[in-house]
């Protein structure tokens, strides 16, 4: 695995950004490293930002934010990844979220570790996990 890269899930980037006790928690995760975001980890959080009718300031405040991360964009390859993690899910009777499946795609494909507090990622085969309990 990679040691110096991990791929942080939209819950962390958002725990990162509200300044939460567990963003604090996984900051020990992501110093010094090259930490990648999903491009889907873009569009989870400018939906929360519709949904919750943010304010421009708000707006541009989320903006800079994410220049903190690395936008890890789609590719073929990744897809079938993510056929795979969605079905593995299916068959296991723990079904998975598109934005989930695509985020533990990303990370497989990579090989780099994702830093995730949602369970759902836990038992996906070869998935590099890094978690606070």
């Amino acid at each position: 695995m990679n040691e110096e890269r991990v791929i942080a899930d939209t819950n962390v980037v958002s725990y990162l950004m509200k300044g939460t006790d567990l963003g604090q928690r996984y900051k020990q995760h992501l110093a010094g490293k090259i930490v990648g975001i999903v491009f889907v980890t873009v569009a989870e959080m400018h939906y929360g930002a519709e949904k919750r009718s943010w304010g421009e300031k708000r707006r541009l405040q989320l903006e800079e934010h994410l220049k903190n991360f690395v936008v890890l964009p789609y590719n073929n390859e990744i897809a079938k990844v993510y056929a795979r993690v969605v079905v593995e899910r299916e068959r296991a009777g723990r079904p998975i979220s598109w934005p989930d499946a695509w985020i533990a795609a990303t990370a497989l494909w990579h090989r780099i570790p994702l830093v995730s507090h949602d369970g759902d990622f836990v038992g996906i085969t070869g998935l590099e996990l890094v978690r606070e309990t």
